[in-house]
Order: C-alpha cells, then structure tokens, then sequence
C-alpha cells in the first residue's frame, strides 16, 4: 500500500504509540511518503528508525496514487490533511495526539489495531460534504477553495460589527449585523457553529447552516438550509477589510467582494474502525448519558 502521512508536533507520551506505528509500517513493507514538516519534527525527536525508508514531500506535489492519509494530530491536523487530499478523496484515517478528537477517532493505543483492520479490510467509509466558496474576479484560496467544517465571516482590527448581506439562491435573506456569520457542514457543526448556538447535525444530513456570531438583532438565529442552496455574501464594514476563514485557513479581503458558497462536488473520506457510529462519538466526547440522576 502507499500511505501518506500529515502530522503536528506531540507529546513526550505519544512518542511510544508513534515509534511503534513506524515499526509497524516498516515492518509490512508498505510505500510511505511523509510531509516535510511532520518529517523534520520526527527527526528531530529520532521516532524514525534509523533503517526506515520513505518519501518526503511537500504540500502542493504531486504523489502517486495514495490508497490511505494518516493525520497524526487532533481536529485541527484532520482539517489541515483535507488540504493535502483534495479531491482525490483518498480515505483518511484520524490518529488522535490531540484532545477533543471528533475527527480524529483512533486513539493512540489502538493505533496497532486499527492498522490490523486496514490491512484486513476491516473498515468502512464516512463521507462527508464540504463547502465551496467562489469570488467574483479573485481566487484568493486557489484549488484549495474549499471547507470540511466551515466557512466563516469575521471583523478584524475594530470593535465595530459587520453587515453581511445573505441571499440564498438568488433571493434576499438578511442583513446580519454582528461580528461575523459562520457557514457550517454537518461535520462543523460540532465546532464554531456550536459556540454560536448552533444545532448539532448528523454527518448524513443534507444541510447547512448559517448561524450569526453575537448577532446585534436578537431575532438573528442560526438557520439551516438544504446543502443544494447557493449562499451570496456581501460585506460592509467601517474597517477596510474583514476576515475570511477556511477552517484553519484565514485571509484578509476588502469589502467589495463578493462571493457564493455552495456544496462541494467532492467529499472528504474518513476511515471508520469497528463501526464506530456518530452517536457513539457525541456521547464519548460530550459525555451525554452520563448524567448520575440516570
């Protein structure tokens, strides 16, 4: 198999679970091809064996086939290898160093078991729907114009709010006046969306939603739409720029710009071990049922 690996920086106690992992794959004898910046970090702490062979590469090259993505981090590093998929929509496999950990499910100990389960095909796939924006004469984010968990507006460098002007397939919808509005999949919504009052949606729900960041009218409540609408957004603001935000990824624009958000006409791939379900992770990480009056 080619196995590509995305990673960030992790703890003294996550080395063990990380150098057994590269045992693993060095053992079976597949084709790995590692990052650049997750590479230098684990030469760094020498978690490579000293024979281990591999491929190193940057985030815009192209590789070969890949048949599996590890991101070795949290959230925020699943977020980050979606960037390095693309397209291509290689399933990806989530081994969590980090802390909440709705995206990246393997814990670091079951790392050897859920390598098991690749290798025996003991596995199914998760699609999820991603956002797409597009700007009228700008393409500020390239090919990588595109959002597992969500787009978002925000205000920078003043406290005065923005208004957002929303159409939802051609027809007015609001002005919000707030500090910003997030534009959220199903996968966000248990992220920024849900600090803004947002509902939690199943992965498997073909929605959006649109929920106001500390909205000035009371009456401006989060709002899902079919993930087949096309949002148009329109900012004004006393400042000459705002901020917008690809998950992690965060770009300054002026305030002329316009710009539509729709769904993309790709989908991410998670890697699910043991049939894990979406309820099983809202109760684990949100610790739901656990109340002691139960």
């Amino acid at each position: 198999m080619n196995i590509a690996l995305v990673g960030i920086n992790f703890s003294k106690e996550c080395s063990p679970y990380i150098e057994d992992l590269f045992s693993l794959l060095s053992a079976d004898k597949h084709d790995i091809f590692i990052a650049k910046p997750f590479y230098d970090f684990l030469i760094s702490k020498k978690t490579i064996p000293s024979n281990f062979i591999c491929t190193v590469f940057f985030k815009d090259e192209k590789l070969p086939k890949i048949d599996f993505f590890f991101s070795i981090g949290g959230d925020g590093t699943f977020l980050e290898t979606i960037t390095y998929v693309g397209n291509s929509e290689t399933p990806i496999l989530g081994i969590n160093t980090g802390r909440m950990g709705f995206l990246a499910t393997i814990p670091r100990d079951k790392i050897r078991d859920a390598l098991n389960s690749l290798q025996k095909d003991q596995y199914s796939i998760d699609s999820r729907s991603l956002l797409e924006i597009q700007m009228e004469g700008k393409n500020t984010f390239g090919y990588k114009n595109f959002a597992l968990n969500e787009i978002s507006l925000s205000k920078r460098d003043t406290s005065s709010m923005i208004a957002i002007h929303a159409k939802i397939d051609g027809e007015f919808l609001n002005v919000y006046w707030a500090d910003g509005l997030i534009v959220s999949t199903p996968t966000g919504s248990t992220g920024y969306s849900l600090s803004c009052g947002g509902p939690i949606m199943m992965p498997t729900t073909s929605n959006f939603i649109l929920a106001p960041i500390n909205p000035h009218n009371l009456t401006a409540r989060p709002l899902i739409v079919s993930d087949e609408s096309v949002i148009e957004l329109y900012v004004e603001t006393r400042s000459k720029n705002y901020l917008l935000t690809l998950d992690s990824r965060s770009k300054s624009l002026e305030k002329s710009t316009v710009f539509k958000i729709k769904k993309a006409p790709f989908d991410a791939k998670l890697i699910n071990i043991n049939n894990n379900t979406y309820i099983q992770t809202l109760k684990n990480k949100l610790n739901w049922g656990y109340d002691v009056r139960n």
